[in-house]
Parts: C-alpha cells; sequence; structure tokens
C-alpha cells in the first residue's frame, strides 16, 4: 500500500498525518507548541521545533504499529507545510543568524510602507521581505553574514532533503510572485535599494507536482531517530498553512473561499481577475498552483474566547462542578444561539497587535452600550462574532471591488463545535459555509494531498482535488436573514467602537 506523510507546524500545534493513495488518513500524532516573546517579539525555537516533529512523529509510528503491527519503514512521498511568512536567516554554514520572527509580529511597519509604495503592491509586515528590510533599516549586524532566507516550511524541507525550494504559495509570502517566480520588476527594484541580486538567497520556487528532492539518510534520521526509516522518499514543494488550507477545503478554483480560524483567522479568496489597486489590508498571493488569490489575514481569532472559556471552568469549579473543557466549549458556543438580535455586547479579541485595524498592540476589551443586555448568551455571542469580526473589515473592500464569493469551506478550532462557527462565518461573507471532515486534520492532511499530487499529477491540481473530495463527508450552512441582521448589528457597533480599542492598545 502506499503511505504519503503530511507534516505541518502551526501555530499551536505540529500534526503528523499519514494517508493512503485515496487520502484516508491512516494515522496520525501530534505536538503541542506555543510561541513565546523573545526581545519583544513572538518567536519559536527551532530545536523545539524538531522535537515536535520527532514527537509527531513517533505518536503516528505507534499508532500505525498497533494498526498494522509494523514500524514504518519505506513511504511513498512526504510533505512538509507550516505557519506562513516570517523570517528566518542562515549563514552559508547553515548557523541561524536571528531569533524566527513569525506572522504574529507588527514590529515592520516602516519596511512594509516604504516597500508598498515602492512596488505599488501591498507587502504586509510579517512578509520575510519586509522584515529583512526593516533588519536594514535598523542596521542589524546580522545581515552581511545572510546566505538564505526561507520560511519555517522550506528549512524543515531543506533539513529533510539539502534543497533551498519552496512552493509557490509559501514563496507568495516571501516577496511577491508572478507568472511561476519571483515578480522580475518588484526584484529589480528591491536589488537597487540593496545592493545585490536578493533572489540569490531566496529559495527556487516550485509549483504543485513538481519534484522537490528527496529525503537524505540525514533527513531520514531527522525525521525518526529509530533508524526505519529509509532514505530516498520523494518530496512534494513545502507550503505555507495558506495553501494548504486552499487545498485541504478543495478551494483552489476562482469565486471559491476558505477560511481558517484557530489562533488567527484567514479568508483566501481566489480571483477572477486582478484588484484595481492595492490595499494594505488584503495580500495577493498565490494558490499551489500559481493562481493569484486575496488573503485577509486577522492576527487574533480564537484565543480570546479560549481564556474566558479558562475562567468560567474556574467558575465551575469553584462550584464544585466537573466540566470537561471540550463539554464546557460547546456548552458555552450553543448559549450563543440564544442571544438577542441587538445585544449592545461588543467584544475586542486583540491579544496581540492587530494590524487589520491599525491596532499595535494588544488589548483585549469587552463594552455595552447603556440599553445593552449582558447575559451569558450575549457575552458568547460577541465573543464569537468577535473571532471573525475583524475579517470583516477586509471583506469591505473585496465588496468593493466586485470580487465574488460563492461559496467558503472552512477549518480550524473554530469549528468544532457543530452549526455555531459556520453560522457566524456564512453571515460575514454572505455565502454558505461548508466544513468537510477530514478538513479537521488541517493543514498536515493538506500537504499529504499534495504529497499525492506529486505522484499523480496528469489532471490540473482543481481536478485532482475534486476527484480526492467527491466522497468526503460534509455539512453546510447558510446563515438566515436573521442572523445576518444580528451579525449587522455587531459590526456596525464593533466598527463605530474602534477608536476606543486602538487607544486601549496604546497604554
Amino acid at each position: 500500500m502506499n503511505k504519503f506523510l503530511g507534516i505541518e507546524l502551526g501555530s499551536t500545534r505540529i500534526k503528523a498525518v499519514l494517508t493512503d493513495e485515496n487520502a484516508n488518513v491512516l494515522a496520525q500524532g501530534g505536538y503541542e507548541w506555543e510561541n513565546t516573546l523573545v526581545d519583544g517579539l513572538w518567536s519559536y525555537s527551532l530545536n523545539e521545533a524538531w522535537e515536535g516533529l520527532q514527537k509527531s512523529y513517533a505518536a503516528l509510528n505507534e499508532a500505525y504499529k498497533l494498526k498494522t503491527g509494523a514500524y514504518i519503514c519505506d513511504l511513498t512521498a512526504i510533505g512538509i507545510s507550516a505557519m506562513m511568512h516570517g523570517y528566518l536567516a542562515f549563514d552559508a554554514n547553515g548557523n541561524q543568524l536571528a531569533p524566527f520572527i513569525t506572522w504574529r509580529n507588527t514590529n515592520a511597519a516602516r519596511a512594509a510602507e516604504k516597500l508598498s509604495a515602492l512596488f505599488g503592491f501591498n507587502v504586509p509586515m510579517r512578509w520575510s521581505v519586509s522584515q529583512y528590510y526593516q533588519h536594514c533599516l535598523n542596521g542589524s549586524p546580522h545581515l552581511k553574514d545572510v546566505a538564505f532566507l526561507t520560511t519555517l516550511a522550506g528549512y524543515i524541507h531543506y533539513k529533510l532533503t539539502g534543497k533551498k525550494v519552496l512552493g509557490i504559495g509559501d514563496a507568495s509570502g516571501m516577496f511577491p510572485v508572478s507568472d511561476g517566480d519571483y515578480d522580475p520588476s518588484m526584484l529589480k527594484k528591491f536589488n537597487e535599494l540593496v545592493g545585490f541580486d536578493f533572489k540569490t538567497v531566496l529559495p527556487k520556487v516550485l509549483l504543485a507536482g513538481q519534484s522537490a528532492g528527496e529525503l537524505t539518510d540525514e533527513g531520514a534520521r531527522l525525521l525518526d531517530p529509530s533508524g526505519n526509516l529509509r532514505a530516498g522518499v520523494s518530496l512534494c514543494p513545502p507550503e505555507g498553512d495558506m495553501g494548504t488550507g486552499m487545498i485541504c477545503t478543495n478551494a483552489v478554483a476562482p469565486r471559491t473561499a476558505n477560511i481558517s480560524s484557530g489562533t488567527s483567522a484567514n479568508l483566501t479568496v481566489v480571483l477572477e481577475k486582478p484588484l484595481k489597486k492595492y490595499y494594505r489590508q488584503i495580500d495577493v498571493i498565490a494558490t499551489p498552483a500559481g493562481d493569484p488569490a486575496a488573503l485577509i489575514h486577522a492576527n487574533n481569532c480564537t484565543s480570546e474566547i479560549n481564556e474566558w472559556v479558562s475562567l468560567f471552568g474556574e467558575v465551575a469549579e469553584l462550584t464544585g462542578a466537573t466540566i470537561s473543557r471540550p463539554a464546557l466549549f460547546e456548552k458555552l458556543f450553543k448559549k450563543s444561539l440564544e442571544s438577542d438580535e441587538n445585544s449592545g455586547v461588543t467584544v475586542y479579541n486583540f491579544l496581540a497587535g492587530e494590524p487589520l485595524a491599525d491596532a499595535e498592540k494588544g488589548a483585549p476589551m469587552v463594552f455595552r452600550t447603556q440599553g445593552g443586555k449582558l447575559n451569558l448568551a450575549n457575552f458568547m455571542q460577541a465573543q464569537i462574532y468577535s473571532a471573525v469580526a475583524t475579517i470583516s473589515l477586509g471583506m469591505d473592500i473585496l465588496r468593493g471591488e466586485d470580487v465574488k464569493v460563492d461559496s467558503v469551506t472552512a477549518h480550524g478550532g473554530f469549528y468544532k463545535t457543530e452549526f455555531v462557527g459556520q453560522n457566524a462565518t456564512s453571515a460575514l461573507v454572505g455565502a454558505p459555509v461548508t466544513v468537510i471532515e477530514n478538513a479537521g486534520e488541517g493543514g498536515a492532511w493538506g500537504i499529504a494531498l499534495l504529497a499525492i499530487y506529486l505522484t499523480d499529477n496528469k489532471k490540473p491540481l482543481g481536478e485532482f482535488l475534486n476527484d480526492i473530495f467527491k466522497t468526503e463527508k460534509k455539512t453546510t450552512v447558510m446563515a438566515s436573514d436573521a442572523e445576518r441582521l444580528k451579525f449587522g448589528n455587531f459590526i456596525s457597533a464593533y466598527k463605530k467602537g474602534l477608536s476606543a480599542e486602538l487607544a486601549a492598545s496604546k497604554i
């Protein structure tokens, strides 16, 4: 039997998924991790990345052995995915030169503004080129030694294969792309700005279905220190979580969209035509096949809900009640469905800075109008709406550009409770929202699909995915007019109160 391994290093979990050639999940394993502040910036340790990778694979391997009686020795293909964007710099000997700067940071405002004006194209703060140029503006001493820049997925892939390559979706979060490679006109402008050929330190860009190297002996030992796994396995191009989000939701065709809602929220809409102009709130990235897509990225999504659920759990314990955390989430989420049409309760979930709303720092806040009714249902409704509310600031722009969205496929922890998250998201986008059963496996399953596509790429990527998804179990929700009105009332208050939130974020 052919076996395909997908690994994704997400913002809170490193996950490994093993599938067969039909994308059926055979085994999985995971490892919890979290970012920490290093010199005031959100970062992850690469040593912990390897620890988590190995433990995820080991857990998957044990699960596979329980089912089959044997450990994994041979794989057909492997795919690596990770958090998109950020900054990882290495010297010629492979030494890390600076802490890993993640998508969550808002430190590169000057660089992003200058580059956006130079290119006539939105270059967000979290993109690799923004972080690199911010280091230039800061006069960071390590720049003279930079020989290689990549993403987290690109780094792991490089250590497994020795190949400095990147899937075009992830590459489009390092530097703008066009026609299957880094945009030549923008590269020329940036080269003149920094005084050297910047492309020489970037990974080679690959499209879905192209070969990205083979697992080396050293790479096999890195992934499986037990020594069971053999080298020589083919790898597909490494991708970012935006690309694997499109794949695991089958949202690579024009007018389709996918939303990933967990620690952050990301809505990606595949475009029919280019946008008329560039906007600070909209990233133009690429699907793994190279087609343009508009990305609305919110730094904050469910983290603040998690904090409140923990608080409610403490209250329950104080009264002597016993309830599991998953059950508490479900009960609180479903309670929100009893909320008032216009509750008067507004929540801002900015645990970290939120560039979409011009908030430089995090400052979670709850307020209510004079006539607002503070009860559990209204409070939870506001929490749930706030998880995706910032996305509406970008959706307003896409509507102004007449971008059509026929369907949205959702994945992430926000959708674990049946109906509630889908209903709120449908009210936001104004389109039906579908959750696919295996999409719950997230980007690890998505990159496993791209590993399968590496060996079965005779059809275009969209047709290949349609074949895979024919038999997937799914649920679809379209928000009622009453729900859309309720969400509209919340968003109206949310936008009016933003100035107070921004003031609070400066304290």
